[in-house]
Protein backbone atom coordinates (compact mmCIF):
# COMPACT_ATOMS: atom_id res chain seq x y z
CA UNK A 1 0.00 0.00 0.00
CA UNK A 2 1.32 3.50 -0.86
CA UNK A 3 1.02 6.71 0.74
CA UNK A 4 -2.00 8.07 -0.91
CA UNK A 5 -4.18 5.07 0.05
CA UNK A 6 -2.98 4.89 3.53
CA UNK A 7 -3.52 8.61 3.41
CA UNK A 8 -7.01 8.03 2.28
CA UNK A 9 -8.24 5.38 4.87
CA UNK A 10 -7.14 7.46 7.95
CA UNK A 11 -9.30 10.27 6.24
CA UNK A 12 -12.11 8.05 5.89
CA UNK A 13 -11.77 7.23 9.60
CA UNK A 14 -11.10 10.74 10.92
CA UNK A 15 -14.18 12.48 8.89
CA UNK A 16 -16.40 9.62 10.21
CA UNK A 17 -15.48 9.80 13.63
CA UNK A 18 -14.54 13.11 13.92
CA UNK A 19 -17.17 13.86 16.30
CA UNK A 20 -16.01 11.12 18.63
CA UNK A 21 -12.79 12.00 18.41
CA UNK A 22 -13.16 15.74 19.27
CA UNK A 23 -15.18 14.92 22.09
CA UNK A 24 -12.89 12.08 23.41
CA UNK A 25 -10.12 14.82 22.73
CA UNK A 26 -10.84 18.20 23.06
CA UNK A 27 -11.36 18.77 26.56
CA UNK A 28 -7.89 17.52 27.01
CA UNK A 29 -6.58 19.38 24.39
CA UNK A 30 -8.05 23.03 26.17
CA UNK A 31 -7.20 21.82 29.40
CA UNK A 32 -3.35 21.54 28.29
CA UNK A 33 -3.85 24.75 26.30
CA UNK A 34 -5.15 26.82 29.48
CA UNK A 35 -2.67 25.33 31.73
CA UNK A 36 0.33 26.61 29.42
CA UNK A 37 -0.99 29.79 29.16
CA UNK A 38 -1.41 30.31 32.88
CA UNK A 39 1.94 28.90 33.68
CA UNK A 40 3.09 31.63 30.82
CA UNK A 41 1.37 33.97 33.22
CA UNK A 42 2.67 32.99 36.12
CA UNK A 43 5.95 32.24 35.57
CA UNK A 44 6.98 33.88 32.55
CA UNK A 45 7.39 32.06 29.11
CA UNK A 46 10.20 29.68 29.48
CA UNK A 47 10.60 30.63 32.76
CA UNK A 48 11.36 26.58 33.89
CA UNK A 49 13.69 24.29 31.50
CA UNK A 50 11.48 22.05 28.98
CA UNK A 51 8.56 24.01 30.75
CA UNK A 52 6.69 23.15 27.21
CA UNK A 53 7.08 20.04 27.46
CA UNK A 54 6.38 19.04 30.88
CA UNK A 55 2.79 20.92 30.53
CA UNK A 56 2.72 18.24 27.21
CA UNK A 57 3.71 15.39 29.41
CA UNK A 58 0.73 15.87 31.34
CA UNK A 59 -2.14 15.66 29.15
CA UNK A 60 -1.18 14.75 25.63
CA UNK A 61 -0.27 10.81 27.03
CA UNK A 62 -4.15 10.63 28.52
CA UNK A 63 -5.24 11.87 25.02
CA UNK A 64 -3.67 10.24 22.46
CA UNK A 65 -3.40 6.95 24.92
CA UNK A 66 -7.09 7.04 24.49
CA UNK A 67 -6.96 7.88 21.03
CA UNK A 68 -4.79 5.13 19.86
CA UNK A 69 -7.23 2.63 22.01
CA UNK A 70 -10.55 4.18 20.05
CA UNK A 71 -9.07 3.54 17.26
CA UNK A 72 -8.28 0.08 17.89
CA UNK A 73 -11.38 -0.59 19.36
CA UNK A 74 -13.49 0.72 16.38
CA UNK A 75 -10.84 -0.52 13.60
CA UNK A 76 -12.28 -3.98 15.83
CA UNK A 77 -15.79 -3.20 15.18
CA UNK A 78 -16.34 -2.41 18.47
CA UNK A 79 -18.11 0.88 19.75
CA UNK A 80 -16.82 1.72 23.02
CA UNK A 81 -18.19 4.17 25.37
CA UNK A 82 -15.63 7.17 25.64
CA UNK A 83 -15.79 7.12 29.25
CA UNK A 84 -14.96 3.78 29.37
CA UNK A 85 -11.69 4.33 26.70
CA UNK A 86 -10.70 7.45 28.67
CA UNK A 87 -10.90 5.10 31.85
CA UNK A 88 -8.61 2.53 30.14
CA UNK A 89 -6.04 5.31 28.75
CA UNK A 90 -5.94 6.26 32.64
CA UNK A 91 -3.66 3.58 33.98
CA UNK A 92 -1.21 4.00 30.92
CA UNK A 93 -0.50 7.56 31.50
CA UNK A 94 2.93 7.39 33.20
CA UNK A 95 4.46 5.06 30.88
CA UNK A 96 2.88 7.18 27.80
CA UNK A 97 4.46 10.10 29.58
CA UNK A 98 7.89 8.78 30.14
CA UNK A 99 7.73 7.41 26.48
CA UNK A 100 6.96 11.63 25.47
CA UNK A 101 9.51 12.53 27.14
CA UNK A 102 12.26 10.00 25.78
CA UNK A 103 11.06 10.48 22.28
CA UNK A 104 10.91 14.42 21.91
CA UNK A 105 14.59 14.73 23.71
CA UNK A 106 15.56 12.05 20.88
CA UNK A 107 14.04 14.32 18.68
CA UNK A 108 15.55 17.30 19.70
CA UNK A 109 18.89 16.15 19.96
CA UNK A 110 18.81 14.58 16.63
CA UNK A 111 17.43 18.07 15.50
CA UNK A 112 20.73 19.62 17.32
CA UNK A 113 23.54 17.88 15.15
CA UNK A 114 21.20 18.81 12.07
CA UNK A 115 17.28 18.90 10.78
CA UNK A 116 17.95 15.07 8.52
CA UNK A 117 18.69 13.24 12.08
CA UNK A 118 15.51 14.82 13.64
CA UNK A 119 13.65 13.86 10.92
CA UNK A 120 14.97 9.97 10.70
CA UNK A 121 14.51 9.63 14.56
CA UNK A 122 11.11 11.36 14.31
CA UNK A 123 9.99 8.43 11.60
CA UNK A 124 12.10 5.22 13.84
CA UNK A 125 10.03 6.38 16.82
CA UNK A 126 6.62 6.83 14.92
CA UNK A 127 5.10 3.35 16.26
CA UNK A 128 6.33 3.36 19.92
CA UNK A 129 3.34 4.92 20.99
CA UNK A 130 1.05 1.78 19.70
CA UNK A 131 3.40 -0.53 21.08
CA UNK A 132 3.61 0.80 23.97
CA UNK A 133 -0.91 1.37 24.14
CA UNK A 134 -1.44 -1.96 22.77
CA UNK A 135 1.34 -4.56 22.99
CA UNK A 136 2.12 -3.42 26.57
CA UNK A 137 5.39 -2.71 26.04
CA UNK A 138 7.40 -0.37 28.44
CA UNK A 139 8.73 2.68 27.06
CA UNK A 140 12.38 1.55 26.36
CA UNK A 141 11.27 -1.32 24.96
CA UNK A 142 8.42 0.54 22.69
CA UNK A 143 11.13 2.64 21.23
CA UNK A 144 13.29 -0.24 20.37
CA UNK A 145 10.88 -2.34 18.64
CA UNK A 146 9.60 0.67 16.74
CA UNK A 147 12.94 1.13 14.87
CA UNK A 148 13.05 -2.45 14.75
CA UNK A 149 9.22 -2.49 12.91
CA UNK A 150 9.89 0.87 10.54
CA UNK A 151 13.47 -1.39 9.22
CA UNK A 152 12.57 -1.46 5.45
CA UNK A 153 9.70 0.55 5.87
CA UNK A 154 11.21 3.97 6.59
CA UNK A 155 10.44 6.15 2.70
CA UNK A 156 6.61 4.77 3.63
CA UNK A 157 6.51 6.06 6.99
CA UNK A 158 8.24 8.99 6.04
CA UNK A 159 5.54 10.02 3.27
CA UNK A 160 3.25 9.00 5.86
CA UNK A 161 4.29 11.90 8.35
CA UNK A 162 5.41 14.40 6.10
CA UNK A 163 2.47 14.44 3.80
CA UNK A 164 -0.03 14.95 6.88
CA UNK A 165 2.54 17.26 9.17
CA UNK A 166 3.83 19.91 6.21
CA UNK A 167 0.81 20.72 5.72
CA UNK A 168 -0.33 21.64 9.64
CA UNK A 169 2.51 23.56 10.19
CA UNK A 170 1.93 25.75 7.60
CA UNK A 171 -2.20 25.70 8.59
CA UNK A 172 -0.75 26.33 12.68
CA UNK A 173 1.87 28.96 11.36
CA UNK A 174 -0.95 30.97 9.29
CA UNK A 175 -3.31 30.69 11.92
CA UNK A 176 -0.75 32.00 14.72
CA UNK A 177 -0.12 34.77 12.82
CA UNK A 178 -3.97 35.83 11.83
CA UNK A 179 -5.77 35.07 15.67
CA UNK A 180 -2.73 35.56 17.77
CA UNK A 181 0.09 37.97 16.60
CA UNK A 182 -1.75 41.44 16.49
CA UNK A 183 -3.61 40.12 20.23
CA UNK A 184 -0.92 38.30 22.32
CA UNK A 185 -2.46 39.73 25.47
CA UNK A 186 -5.95 37.69 24.88
CA UNK A 187 -5.70 34.32 25.78
CA UNK A 188 -9.14 33.21 23.79
CA UNK A 189 -7.15 33.69 20.06
CA UNK A 190 -4.78 31.04 21.62
CA UNK A 191 -7.13 28.81 23.17
CA UNK A 192 -9.15 28.72 19.74
CA UNK A 193 -5.42 28.33 17.83
CA UNK A 194 -4.54 25.40 20.11
CA UNK A 195 -8.15 23.87 19.81
CA UNK A 196 -7.86 24.15 16.08
CA UNK A 197 -4.27 22.76 15.48
CA UNK A 198 -4.69 20.15 18.20
CA UNK A 199 -7.72 18.56 16.79
CA UNK A 200 -6.23 19.01 13.26
CA UNK A 201 -2.70 16.90 14.70
CA UNK A 202 -4.74 14.01 15.70
CA UNK A 203 -5.12 12.97 12.35
CA UNK A 204 -0.95 11.81 11.77
CA UNK A 205 -1.91 9.13 14.82
CA UNK A 206 -4.60 8.09 12.80
CA UNK A 207 -2.72 7.61 9.37
CA UNK A 208 -0.02 6.33 11.63
CA UNK A 209 -2.30 3.80 13.00
CA UNK A 210 -3.16 2.31 9.50
CA UNK A 211 0.74 2.22 8.79
CA UNK A 212 1.55 0.34 11.91
CA UNK A 213 -0.71 -2.15 11.03
CA UNK A 214 0.53 -2.33 7.75
CA UNK A 215 3.84 -2.82 8.95
CA UNK A 216 3.26 -5.01 12.16
CA UNK A 217 2.71 -8.85 12.00
CA UNK A 218 -1.33 -7.96 12.44
CA UNK A 219 -2.77 -8.94 9.12
CA UNK A 220 -3.94 -5.85 7.45
CA UNK A 221 -6.79 -7.53 6.05
CA UNK A 222 -8.05 -8.14 9.50
CA UNK A 223 -8.46 -4.62 10.15
CA UNK A 224 -11.74 -2.50 8.31
CA UNK A 225 -12.06 1.01 7.51
CA UNK A 226 -14.94 1.54 10.27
Amino acid sequence: MNVLAILRDAWFFYSRHFGSIVRLCLPLILLESGTRLAVDHWLGKGALPGQELLVGMLFYPLYIGALILFIDARSRGHAPELRAVLARALPLWPALAVLTGLGTLLIMLGASLFVLPGIWVMVKIAFAEFLLVLRGLSPLAALKQSFILTRGHFLLVLGCVLSVLLPLWIVEAWLATALVADNAANALPRLLLDAVVGVLQLLPTVMLFRCFMLCSDTPAGDRGRT
